[in-house]
């Protein structure tokens, strides 16, 4: 009987040394299916990433898909690396809780006769909202934040009495005034209170704050306010209405929902705000829309408090009639100019006249803060229903 010898399958004999085949041939096949291996892997993260992406680009659509509609998000936690925003976070009755909010009063208030105009100053650890539902601890003013606007004419003297009802020292810096800092802007202990005087003699508007170290957050927790030094009778063109707004950021430890959030001292120095505002409260003029007549010239005093972020002031559907930038009212204003930009710690005046009734957004042109809130309405005329930008 004839035997035919075993002969092994085709792709076992293709990796056996072949006569005449050299060593270096099988090294060469093994690096190759390592290769094959590791190409593998790598298309399956990539795989991975793209799908994770994926994902949370269909969160981020549904999410906008709420707010367009008006329906209630979920709360819009992301991670930042080691932090967590809470930006957009709000309860299901936001819409209830806005409506009842009542708004920082925006309008101008009246000046004090006399050559020297009198404020007393309360600095207090308030719990305070600053948007619907969301809780925080705040250091701020008796009134919380932001503090009183301060209205005084040029050259009248500013009488000032700080009194700290708070738990750790405080201070007020007025950027209106020429004085030694360390004479005029000094700690004030809890319970007690202080005196000084400074003379009004530059027009604008500008900020007033805590100046107690840490000073980023001092302002960050709500210590910060407007004065309004209006220039010499007849130098301004006549206003209607005169508006005053105090941009902010807000940097949360926590949500606010259930608890008054604390301040978050890894965010700020990032930068990476939950809030922005106007007068402290997100969105509180949609809600409550500032209100002229067409035809009316309205007067905007911004100030922005930051503590760190720019306001890139911008109304909606208009433009800007006159401009005075960074408090300069001695200046000749800028004219029909769409966005201006206050810094922070700066200010600015704005005129606008608007002829056609209808809803006119405020807002910073940087649109990630009206994301997060610094945006409001005002309503020329007549109008019903609101809007949202």
């Amino acid at each position: 009987m004839t035997t035919t010898p075993y002969a092994p399958p085709a792709a076992v004999r293709a990796q056996q040394p072949q006569p005449g085949s050299s060593p270096l041939v099988g090294v060469a096949a093994v690096l190759l299916g390592v290769l094959v291996a590791v190409l593998g892997f790598l298309a399956l993260l990539m795989w991975a990433d793209s799908h994770d992406a994926r994902n949370a680009a269909d969160r981020a659509a549904a999410r906008a898909t709420a707010a367009t509609h008006g329906m209630p998000a979920a709360p819009a936690t992301a991670q930042l690396g080691e932090l967590t925003s809470y930006a957009g976070t709000a309860p299901s009755n936001a819409a209830e809780l806005a409506a009842r909010h009542v708004p920082y009063p925006a309008a101008m208030p009246a000046l004090q006769a006399g050559t020297v105009a009198h404020f007393d100053l309360v600095l207090k650890d308030v719990r305070m909202q600053i948007a619907p539902g969301i809780k925080y601890s705040a250091w701020a003013w008796a009134g919380g934040a932001p503090g009183p606007v301060i209205h005084v004419r040029q050259g009248q003297t500013v009488d000032i009495t700080p009194r700290n009802d708070g738990a750790i020292p405080h201070s007020v810096d007025f950027h209106a005034a020429r004085v030694a800092p360390n004479v005029y802007f000094k700690d004030v202990n809890p319970g007690h209170s202080y005196h000084f005087r400074f003379k009004a003699n530059d027009p604008g508007v500008f900020m007033y704050h805590c100046g107690t170290k840490p000073v980023l957050m001092h302002i960050a927790n709500g210590m910060y306010g407007a004065i309004v030094v209006e220039p010499r009778r007849a130098v301004l063109p006549h206003a209607d209405r005169n508006y005053v707004l105090v941009a902010s950021e807000w940097y949360l430890g926590s949500d606010g929902l259930s608890k008054p959030a604390q301040f978050n001292m890894t965010k700020a120095h990032a930068r990476q705000p939950d809030w922005m505002t106007f007068n402290a409260y997100a969105g509180e003029y949609v809600a409550h829309p500032l209100t002229a007549k067409p035809g009316e010239t309205v007067r905007f005093w911004v100030v922005d408090a930051g503590p760190s972020i720019d306001t890139d002031f911008h109304i909606v559907g208009t433009i800007l009639n006159r401009a005075w930038v960074d408090a300069g009212l001695g200046s000749k204003p800028l004219a029909n100019v769409q966005t201006v930009g206050v810094p922070a710690g700066g200010g600015g005046v704005f005129d606008v006249k608007i002829d056609k009734p209808g809803l006119y957004p405020f807002v910073s042109h940087a649109f990630a803060a009206v994301d997060q809130g610094q945006v409001g309405l005002l309503k020329v005329g007549h109008v019903s229903g609101t809007m949202s930008h």
